[in-house]
């Protein structure tokens, strides 16, 4: 996560993906409703915004920042920001699936996250561990992110092509105690003023009726 006032005019550019500006489509296939909490491990960039747009939603219970797609011994901040680990940053969410979907929360991931089209990138941050990424634990997950991911294609929602990659998750390990519930500790923080704090906005005003009541 870089801070310097030209990465964060460049970011400041590139917040929005170049996707149609309303009517983001639902999935039009998706997972039936089950009993009992669900996780679902989504990677787009750095972690911390992604974490505080999924604490905000319905029926999800817990949101995790860490790292996706690498060995156990090498999920570390330190190590994973040198992009050789094979680790994304990456969030595991928590949810109540009779009060949200997968296929919802793969709408937010695409609509509101983070930018799907930019390859090995977000933003200001640069490298592999940055990369777009849908971590599947189940072959349903799969075929839901799969079938989405062409259906937006298809609309062209997006100017470019979609570069997230549907992967089967190996693991996902917890990244440090303070990386956890980042934006809502640091709100003024320049890095999350300039990249995080829209994304919220975007939610509050797209997506309103999955706004959890707190």
């Amino acid at each position: 996560m870089k801070t310097t006032l030209s990465i964060l005019i460049v970011a400041a550019l590139t917040l929005t993906p170049g996707r149609a500006a309303s009517n983001f489509p639902s999935p039009a296939q998706d997972i039936n409703a089950k009993k009992g909490e669900q996780t679902a491990v989504l990677a787009g960039g750095c972690f911390w915004g992604i974490e505080a747009v999924y604490e905000r939603l319905t029926g999800v219970k817990d949101v995790v920042s860490g790292f996706a797609g690498g060995a156990k011994n090498a999920a570390n901040y330190d190590l994973v920001s040198t992009g050789t680990t094979g680790h994304a940053e990456a969030v595991k969410i928590t949810y109540d699936p009779e009060k949200i979907t997968y296929g919802r929360l793969l709408q937010i991931f695409f609509a509101v996250a983070h930018d799907p089209t930019q390859l090995n990138r977000q933003g200001p941050d640069e490298g592999p561990q940055y990369r777009s990424s849908i971590f599947y634990g189940t072959a349903e997950e799969k075929a839901v992110a799969d079938a989405y991911i062409k259906q937006l294609n298809e609309a062209k929602i997006y100017k470019r092509a979609i570069v997230t990659t549907v992967v089967p998750l190996e693991g996902f390990y917890a990244a440090e105690a303070y990386h956890q519930n980042f934006v809502q500790r640091n709100p003024t923080y320049p890095y999350v003023v300039y990249n995080d704090l829209p994304k919220l906005d975007h939610l509050k005003k797209d997506f309103p009726e999955l706004l959890a009541r707190k």
